[in-house]
């Protein structure tokens, strides 16, 4: 694990690196809100919110997890996100709870943020049963994704299960794994541009018998920026420039060959981990390390 910062952060940043203090649970976990559910959708945007702010990984002193012997965000996270991982293979929002393709993503990405996939993952998932559940959920003849067992599909989850992939094949660190996809790209691809369209008066949507809106929109084309980009994990040197997050060692290789598409269906490569544009995610990182007191 590379070092974690643990200067106090300037007062205009203390409000949320307090709050954030106070989400964190005893068990590893962190709850949505105050009071609020504990689930793994708390733990993914807590990470993402630390790392991209810049703030401490230290906990909080005022902290309730800290007062009983918690040092930083990170104690007892792994093993938590471990007993997420149900007996399909797939991620749960909470341990015991029904395996879910949001939170497989939720889960990934997390776990991609406080280290390498490939030590992280493997450490503390079964990786086989992983893809063997998330790959039944890519179903036939749509050929795009479903969130659940037994669920249809759902455009939505082209970004939630499609974007797991290059997290997984960064954590197989093998040369295969980035050569032969775990997953049809060709078919979740196929999936968007003929059935998650509303061809009729634009948006993107769930399935044809639906309406598109601003959320569907969203991660339909993060799907697809998804299906059409390799996405490669670079050596511990890079992520340790940037004071101990693993997120920032991802670059884009480049294009995915044999995709049927014209020049024109293509869209930007996103963050295979903060899931907006790389430069964006550069730019925050950049701005609070910068930031005077920090």
């Amino acid at each position: 694990m590379t070092s974690a910062r643990f200067e106090k952060p300037d007062i205009t940043d203390m409000h949320r690196w307090h709050w954030l203090g106070r989400m964190k649970q005893l068990d590893g976990g962190f709850s949505m809100a105050q009071g609020g559910e504990v689930d793994i959708r708390g733990a993914y945007c807590a990470m993402v919110i630390i790392t991209l702010l810049n703030l401490p990984m230290e906990l909080p002193l005022d902290s309730p997890a800290r007062l009983v012997g918690d040092e930083t965000f990170l104690t007892n996270l792994e093993n938590w996100l471990s007993r997420c991982q149900t007996f399909e293979g797939g991620m749960a929002g909470a341990p015991n709870n029904e395996a879910h393709g949001a939170y497989a993503f939720c889960g990934l990405a997390c776990l991609s943020i406080i280290d390498t996939p490939s030590r992280t993952l493997v450490k503390n998932l079964n990786i086989s049963s992983l893809i063997s559940c998330l790959s039944a959920l890519q179903h036939a003849p749509e050929s795009g994704f479903a969130g659940r067992t037994n669920k249809l599909v759902d455009g939505c989850y082209s970004h939630w299960v499609g974007g797991c992939w290059s997290l997984i094949s960064a954590a197989l660190d093998s040369p295969a794994s980035q050569s032969v996809d775990l997953w049809s790209r060709e078919g979740l691809v196929r999936y968007i541009l003929c059935c998650g369209q509303n061809h009729a008066g634009g948006g993107l949507r769930d399935k044809p018998s639906k309406g598109p809106d601003n959320y569907h929109s969203c991660y339909v084309l993060a799907g697809l920026s998804a299906a059409q980009h390799v996405y490669e994990f670079q050596d511990d040197e890079r992520f340790e420039l940037v004071k101990g997050t693993a997120a920032f060692g991802w670059t884009v290789a480049g294009r995915a060959e044999g995709l049927p598409l014209d020049e024109q269906d293509f869209v930007k490569a996103i963050h295979p981990v903060y899931v907006i544009p790389f430069e964006r995610a550069e730019e925050s990182r950049k701005y609070f390390e910068e930031k005077v007191g920090f």
